[in-house]
C-alpha cells in the first residue's frame, strides 16, 4: 500500500503551497505564555492584568496566539505586521540589521519597538494592549529555530518532506495526507508536529515543562538579536538528511523544541518584569 501511495504523496509534495510563516502552533505559543506568567513578579502580574482588562482570556496564554489569528480576523493588519514574525539571517547565522532587518521590519526590531510602546505607561491603552499581545507572541517566534534560519528557504517552508505518522494533520494539510503519510515541510514539522506528538493536554504539558529546573539550564543571552542568532544555530542542525521522516525525527528533535519553549518563557518573563515591574535582582 505504501508503495502504491508513493507517487501520490510525491505529487502532494510538489503541489503543496508554502503556508506563510506561523511559528509554533497555538499550543506552543500558549505554553510560552503560561510558563512565563507563572514566573512573573507580583507587581508585573498586576500590571499585565491591568493592560489585559476586558480581554476574553486576560492571561498571557490567552493572548499568545492573537498575532497569528489576525490572519483571519484582520487580514490588513496581519499583512502590515507579517514580517515581524521572523528574520532571515545569513548562512553564518550572524545578524546584520541593514541586511536582515530593512526598515526595522523583522522580529528583532519588532520586539524592541513593541516593548517601547508597552513601557509607556501614559500611552494609548489599546496600543499598549496590542504591544503586549505582540511581545508575548514574537518572543516565542524568535525562539522557533526556523523563524531565524540562514538557508534562504523561507524558514524551511521550501524544504518539502513526507511524514509517516498516525497524527491527524492540521486543517491546512488535510488535502495533502493519504495512508498515514503527510506531504508537508520542515517549518510545519517544527510548528505543529513536534509538540502535537506527546498527545497530552495543554495543562499537563505546561506542568511537565514547569517541573523542570527554572530558569532553564542553558546559557542566557540578552536581547532579541542574540536570541535570533541562537535560533539560527539550532535550525542549522534541524535539517534531516532525508526528505522522508517518521516519529524518530520528532522524538529526537522534541527536547530541543521544548527547550526553546522554556527559554522563550523565561526570557519573556524577564522582559516583562523589566518593562512593567521591578527588575529582578
Amino acid at each position: 500500500m505504501r508503495c502504491a501511495l508513493a507517487p501520490f504523496v510525491a505529487g502532494l509534495l510538489l503541489l503543496a503551497p508554502s503556508r506563510p510563516a506561523q511559528a509554533w502552533s497555538a499550543l506552543g505559543h500558549r505554553l510560552v505564555g503560561d510558563l512565563a506568567e507563572r514566573h512573573l513578579q507580583p507587581d508585573t502580574r498586576r500590571a499585565v492584568q491591568a493592560v489585559l482588562a476586558g480581554e476574553p482570556q486576560p492571561s498571557l496564554a490567552g493572548i499568545a496566539d492573537w498575532a497569528d489569528q489576525l490572519r483571519d480576523r484582520d487580514p490588513g493588519y496581519f499583512r502590515r505586521t507579517a514580517r515581524w514574525h521572523y528574520v532571515n539571517l545569513g548562512p553564518d547565522c550572524r545578524y546584520e540589521p541593514q541586511r536582515d532587518c530593512p526598515d526595522g521590519e523583522c522580529v528583532v526590531a519588532a520586539i524592541a519597538t513593541q516593548r517601547a510602546v508597552l513601557a509607556d505607561r501614559h500611552g494609548n491603552r489599546a496600543r499598549r494592549r496590542d504591544a503586549l499581545k505582540f511581545l508575548v507572541h514574537l518572543v516565542a517566534d524568535v525562539h522557533q529555530p526556523l523563524h531565524a534560519g540562514g538557508r534562504g528557504d523561507k524558514g524551511g517552508n521550501r524544504f518539502q518532506v513526507s511524514l509517516s505518522t498516525d497524527l491527524a494533520p492540521p486543517v491546512f494539510a488535510r488535502d495533502r495526507s493519504a495512508g498515514g503519510v503527510i506531504g508537508t515541510n520542515l517549518h510545519a514539522i517544527w510548528d505543529y508536529y513536534l509538540l502535537a506528538t506527546p498527545r497530552v493536554s495543554e495543562a499537563s504539558y505546561a506542568g511537565r515543562l514547569d517541573a523542570l529546573p527554572w530558569p532553564p539550564v542553558a546559557r542566557d543571552v540578552s536581547g532579541p538579536a542574540a536570541w535570533a542568532v541562537e535560533s539560527c544555530r539550532v535550525a542549522s542542525a534541524a535539517y534531516p538528511a532525508r526528505h522522508a521522516m517518521d516519529r524518530a525525527y520528532l522524538d529526537a528533535q522534541r527536547p530541543q523544541a521544548e527547550q526553546r519553549i522554556r527559554l522563550a518563557a523565561y526570557r519573556l518573563a524577564r522582559l516583562l518584569d523589566t518593562t512593567l515591574g521591578t527588575p529582578a535582582r
